[in-house]
């Protein structure tokens, strides 16, 4: 079997409640966990992991439904594709951002971060 070149220095666990198990070449490279995500994400902090990142639409959506976002970092690349997926969806209540940075990386992908603000 080919080795694969992982691009990922930290620890990597794929959120999934069908997906198992760890495909031979990436086993001890990453992880699946599943279940309630308010339990996984108490079982990473007892682990000693705060900081975690999340992507794709449905499962930022489902961090969102639990209030489980502190932070985001949202990438805009120029590239229309039509009617797309939203990101965000629906929400059940209103959020507010404080926006924290924002950059241009490459001339054309802009990078922004936001900082949840849970007083209001």
């Amino acid at each position: 079997m080919q080795e694969i070149n992982w691009p990922y220095k930290i620890p990597v666990f794929v959120l999934s409640n069908s997906l198992s198990p760890v495909p031979e070449r990436l086993y001890g490279k990453m992880e699946i966990v599943g279940g309630d995500l308010v339990g996984i994400i108490r079982e990473l902090e007892w682990e000693g992991i705060n900081n975690i990142r999340i992507d794709g639409g449905k499962t930022i959506r489902s961090f969102l439904a639990h209030d489980l976002i502190d932070e985001m970092i949202i990438h805009r690349i120029p590239v229309l594709l039509g009617s797309g997926i939203p990101l965000f969806g629906s929400l059940d209540k209103m959020m507010n951002l404080n926006h924290i940075s924002t950059e241009v990386i490459d001339g054309s992908v802009v990078k922004s971060i936001y900082r949840r603000d849970k007083r209001l």
